[in-house]
């Protein structure tokens, strides 16, 4: 898998923000032939033109993998769901061959389950050492002291201005303030200006659900963000009777696009409404004028306001006075900021000049956060990210162009004609894709240079959040099984890797629409991963009771192991596995495991000595 060098925002000489230069232009490719629905009882292609043949089962292989498939069944049978629409899929990526596939090619809503390819996106076009760059903007000559014009504040997408990946978020505001401070800055004449036009400005995912909308998981997505677009409001009784409430916010702000509908009440109920509307967060109601006050944390309307109201807040803490008020850029033909780069035309305003930068933690980090928590802000914000580095363009639509593109440039025959992707997350129930597509994308990951990276992105089984999964443990997918959970209402998924009690490395994909109960569609999950684990090829189905004389039809593990004699030893190198070795140097892989007792087939490392017997 060739490698996108990834954009990074440069600052030109003269300090004016260089534009996204990318290396290469994301060319459509022919489209691809449909892929051909598979049975569930029978062997699918592989995964890619590239993985290898699949090799002829033994009589051994092939009764362990009927009866792989039929515990696979048995899971998905089990609840008694007859309206339930699944799609699964189950692959070796050492051999190439497909263990299990039902219905591989139904579009399904992948819920959570599409972050897997938001942030393969994000490794691909952009690079796991990427950082994402904020710039506080002189829009005028700094004159003792004094901007006189605006201050500008201008986003590439960073959604981790935050206390997640930072010491907080207020404290990035206040690292710029002091970079203003130390070059001289002490007042601002105009405004602060929120320049958010590095993306569009559809800030909510098409098809979410307008209940969740105060939720901060439907926080919305800009170029610029604070605080992961969420703020704490207090509302307390106004001065006296029929009186205005008094409104803070937290972290502080000033400018906040907030209409106050609230009125103090001698007597009476408190009653506090939190609703979206034009003017911004509107809070509407009565407050008893004794009473404590009402608490409560939602989603800002307009994410570019809202980081711009709290650097003004800052910039005041500060000792640093501003005059103007708090506006909000969302068209880029309306910014100052230019992202061609170069000097001014003849007679024309200078380029506003770049005073601070503040950069991200690097993309493995945020993709880390992304998949480990599953936050739905940091992967919209790399999906756009994506667009705009490979199209021009930071929207949801360039977004989704962007990771059709890497599947079909990438992927080998990827047919995408059944993908729907209208956000990054998967909160939005129109998404759809395949148990396939996800198939494919798992196994080109897998041979991208950022592999180790990606990986390390999904939780783990058996260990606690974030980090892990919180499920399987005592299972042999405890500390093996790496996967992506996916959950919305009547939708339930789980894709990644396992190793198998061979050593095998498998990629499964399993999406479960219209489900009654997603915690029990997590349990069906949970017993295919566990049941991926325990797969052998070389396990030996029960012996058959032999009659007097005669020999067992199979090997059984109590029969004691030829010894090797003039073994030779191999050093295991990066990406082996026990069958991938076994099968290179001409032996069984139960020949191999019983000339190293007691190495564990998941656990190889490379540079760990094996002991190879003479076939």
């Amino acid at each position: 898998m060739r490698s996108f060098h990834h954009l990074v925002v440069l600052l030109a000489a003269a300090g004016i923000i260089g534009g996204a230069q990318v290396a290469r232009s994301a060319q459509a490719p022919a489209a691809q032939a449909p892929v051909a629905q598979m049975p569930a009882d029978a062997p699918s292609a592989p995964a890619g033109d590239s993985a290898p043949s699949a090799p002829v089962a033994s009589e051994v292989e092939a009764a362990a993998l009927t009866g792989l498939r039929n515990d696979l069944l048995s899971s998905i049978r089990e609840p008694g769901w007859r309206e339930v629409r699944y799609g699964v899929m189950v692959v070796s990526l050492d051999r190439g061959d497909t263990l299990f596939a039902l219905n591989p090619d139904l579009p399904l809503a992948p819920a959570s389950n599409m972050k897997l390819f938001s942030t393969a996106a994000a490794y691909y076009y952009l690079g796991p050492n990427f950082r994402y760059s904020t710039y506080a903007l002189a829009d005028g000559e700094l004159q003792n002291g004094a901007i006189e014009g605006d201050l500008i504040l201008f986003g590439t997408g960073d959604p981790a201005i935050s206390g997640r990946l930072a010491s907080g978020s207020v404290a990035v505001l206040r690292a710029l303030a002091d970079s203003l401070l130390a070059s001289g800055v002490r007042e601002v004449r105009g405004d602060v200006v929120g320049d958010g036009s590095y993306f569009d400005s559809e800030w909510l995912g098409r098809g979410w659900n307008p209940e969740n909308f105060m939720a901060w998981y439907s926080a919305p997505i800009g170029a610029l963000s604070f605080a992961e677009n969420v703020v704490s409001v207090q509302v307390r009784p106004g001065g006296g009777p029929g009186q205005p409430a008094r409104i803070t916010t937290a972290p502080q702000t000033q400018g906040l696009a907030v209409a106050n509908q609230v009125r103090t009440v001698a007597s009476g109920g408190t009653v506090v409404r939190f609703e979206h509307g034009e003017q911004g967060l509107v809070i509407s109601g009565q407050i008893g004028r004794a009473h404590p006050g009402v608490a409560h944390s939602v989603p800002v309307v307009d994410p570019t306001n809202y980081a711009a109201a709290a650097l003004r807040s800052v910039l005041q803490e500060k000792g640093i006075q501003v005059h103007g008020a708090v506006r909000a850029i969302h068209d880029a033909r309306e910014s100052r900021v230019s992202l061609l780069g170069g000097n001014a035309a003849a007679g024309q305003r200078p380029h506003p000049r770049v005073l601070a930068v503040h950069l991200s933690p690097p993309l493995s980090e945020i993709a880390k956060l992304t998949n480990h928590i599953s936050h739905n802000l940091y992967a919209e914000a790399l999906l756009k990210t994506a667009g705009r580095v490979a199209l021009g363009e930071g929207s949801f639509d360039a977004g989704a162009r962007a990771v059709r593109y890497l599947l079909e440039c990438e992927g080998g025959a990827v047919d995408t004609t059944a993908m729907q992707i209208v956000d990054g997350s998967g909160l939005s129930p129109l998404n759809r894709v395949t148990a396939r597509s996800l198939i494919q994308l798992l196994d080109l990951m897998t041979r991208s240079e950022h592999w180790e990276s990606y990986n390390a992105s999904l939780p783990e089984a058996g260990r606690p959040r974030p980090e892990g999964l919180q499920r399987m443990s005592g299972t042999p997918a405890e500390r093996n099984l790496r996967a992506k959970t996916g959950t919305i209402q009547n939708v339930s998924s789980l894709s990644g890797y396992v190793r198998s009690a061979d050593g095998e490395r498998l990629a499964f994909a399993i999406m479960a629409n219209d489900v009654p109960s997603t915690w029990r569609a997590k349990r069906t999950e949970d017993a295919i991963g566990a049941s991926l684990a325990s797969f052998s090829r070389t396990a030996a189905p029960p012996p058959i009771p032999a009659r007097a004389g005669a020999a067992p039809r199979h090997p059984t593990a109590r029969q004691p192991a030829a010894r090797a004699t003039g073994a030779r030893s191999y050093r295991v190198r990066q990406g082996d596995t026990l069958d991938g070795i076994a099968r290179r140097h001409g032996i069984s892989l139960q020949a191999l495991q019983q000339a190293n007792p007691g190495v564990d087939p998941r656990r190889i490392r490379p540079g760990q000595t094996l002991r190879i017997p003479n076939g």
